[in-house]
This record gives structure tokens, sequence and C-alpha cells, in this order.
């Protein structure tokens, strides 16, 4: 598989991965997709990809950075964005040191990853974008990381949430994914 453009998705939730994928598909990008180490070794021995699209926290509790070091010494010239719905200062700069091109906080589109391959650290001016999160989608990715925390058990996602049962159920019925 050889392309001008080759990406690797790691990224543990198979769906997004999925639908990431396809969308840069589209873009004319060759995609490989892989959501552990032993994946992302795999497909290293066989592909040089030029581009990584990287979670942060995956589910193993196996860090992002862990990827973006293994990457950046597999190919100091790839592109290398970091994907996080749990962004913090500390967490960039690091992701920033080990060799990644731009840390992007969740939800970020296909064209803002994109732009981001585009922008290496320090090349060209940022425009800050004012996409401010509201209270409302904070509470709901908190919500859900506590659930997958827990196994989806509901009882026990409410206790760690310090919230009633009901009214957790309720909330998830408002929210409810199809």
């Amino acid at each position: 598989m050889s392309s001008d453009r080759l990406l690797l998705i790691i990224e543990d939730d198979a769906a997004f991965a999925r639908t990431l994928g396809r969308s840069f598909e589209r873009r004319d990008y060759k995609v490989l997709l892989a959501a552990n180490l032993e994946e992302v070794a795999a497909i290293l021995e066989k592909h040089s990809p030029t581009h990584a699209v990287v979670d942060l926290k995956l589910q193993d509790n196996t860090s992002g950075l862990t990827f973006v070091q293994m990457l950046h010494k597999h190919d100091p010239a790839m592109l290398i964005v970091v994907l996080t719905g749990f962004a913090s200062i500390n967490t960039a700069v690091e992701a920033i040191k080990l060799g990644a091109c731009q840390y992007l906080a969740k939800p970020s589109n296909t064209d803002d990853i994109e732009a981001a391959f585009g922008h290496v650290a320090g090349a060209d001016p940022v425009e800050l974008t004012n996409r401010s999160t509201s209270i409302k989608t904070l509470e709901w990715e908190r919500i859900h990381e506590v659930l997958a925390e827990t196994g989806f058990n509901i009882s026990e996602t409410a206790r760690r949430l310090g919230m009633h049962r009901r009214t957790l159920a309720r909330k998830l019925d408002k929210q409810r994914v199809k």
C-alpha cells in the first residue's frame, strides 16, 4: 500500500475510527486503523505512514503519548495530531515535545485535523477559533467517560457522579445514542 498520504488512525472507538477514516479516504488519503500497541507495531513493520491521528486516552489505559513517541521515533517527518476529550496544558506540551505537530480537543472534525497537519509548529500563525463548549456538552462527556469506566453500569456511574440513579437514567434517555 503506497500513497503520498498514508494516514494511521490510532483510536479505540471503532465507530469513530471508521467514520474518520472514511472521511479522510474521500480526501484521497490511504487509511490504516489501529486500536492498540500490537496493531500499531504490526502496521509499522509493513508501512510507513506519512500522517497519524492519535487518541490521547485509550480504553486499555495506554496513553496516546506512548504512540506519539513510537511514531516519531519510527519517522521524525511523520505529521502527528493528538485528539483528546480530556485536554490539558501539560499533555499538550508533552505531546508536542514527543513529536506531535498539533494537539486538538474533541470534538474536532476532518477539516480541523487536516488544517492541523498543514500547521507544523511555528511555521504559520494559527487562527484561534471561538468554538466554546457548553456546560451540557461537558456534563454529557463526563457522564459518558464514567459510564465507560464502569462498564456502562448505571448504578455505579450514578454513585461515582454523586447523583441519584433515576436522575442519571433521565439524562441518558434525553441523550439517547442512535
